[in-house]
C-alpha cells in the first residue's frame, strides 16, 4: 500500500512539474553570473527611466512602463487597485487628471532579483511628491515591489505593489 501511494504522489507531482513547464512555455534556465548581471544592470536602468518618465511627463508615462498583457496587475496598500492592464490604462487616465506634478525617487536599496534573461523581481523604497490640482503637495514614502518582464525588446512592469508608510 506505501509503495502504490508513493507511486501515486510520484505521478501527481510528475504531471504538476511538466504542467509548470508547459503553462510558461519556458523551462527556467540557470544563469551564469555575466548573465545575472546583464539582467540586472538593464532593470536598473528600466527603473531609472521610471522614475525619470514619471517625474517629467507625470502619470501618463505609467503607460508606456506597465505590461499591456493580461498577465498585468497592481496592488497598493494591499488592495487591488487594477486587476489587469485595461483598468491601469483607464486609472492612469484619470489620476493624470487630478496631478499638476508629481516626483518619484527610488532609494539606494534598490534590488534586482534576476530570474530568467526576460524576468526579474525588483524591489525599492520609494518617495513621491505629489502635487495635485486642487490640494496642497502630498509627500509618499513606501515600498515598491514587482515583476519586470522583458517583452519585445523592452522592460516593462509585469506586476506593481506599493505600501505607503504614511502619508504627510
Amino acid at each position: 500500500m506505501r509503495t502504490c501511494v508513493c507511486v501515486v504522489l510520484l505521478v501527481i507531482l510528475s504531471f504538476g512539474a511538466a504542467g509548470g513547464q508547459a503553462a510558461t512555455g519556458v523551462a527556467a534556465q540557470p544563469m551564469n553570473a555575466a548573465e545575472a548581471a546583464r539582467v540586472d544592470g538593464a532593470v536598473r536602468t528600466f527603473m531609472a527611466t521610471v522614475a525619470h518618465d514619471v517625474t517629467q511627463d507625470g502619470p501618463s508615462a505609467w503607460r508606456k512602463h506597465f505590461s499591456d498583457s493580461p498577465a498585468f496587475f497592481m496592488v497598493n496598500d494591499g488592495q487591488m487597485a487594477f486587476p489587469d492592464s485595461a483598468a491601469a490604462m483607464k486609472g492612469i487616465h484619470d489620476f493624470a487628471a487630478t496631478i499638476k506634478s508629481i516626483r518619484l525617487e527610488w532609494g539606494s536599496d534598490l534590488r534586482v532579483d534576476p530570474l530568467t534573461a526576460n524576468f526579474a523581481v525588483v524591489a525599492s523604497s520609494y518617495f513621491e511628491l505629489q502635487e495635485p490640482v486642487s490640494s496642497k503637495p502630498l509627500q509618499v514614502r513606501g515600498f515598491f515591489t514587482g515583476v519586470a518582464e522583458l517583452r519585445d525588446g523592452r522592460w516593462q512592469l509585469r506586476d506593481a505593489h506599493w505600501s505607503s508608510v504614511h502619508a504627510e
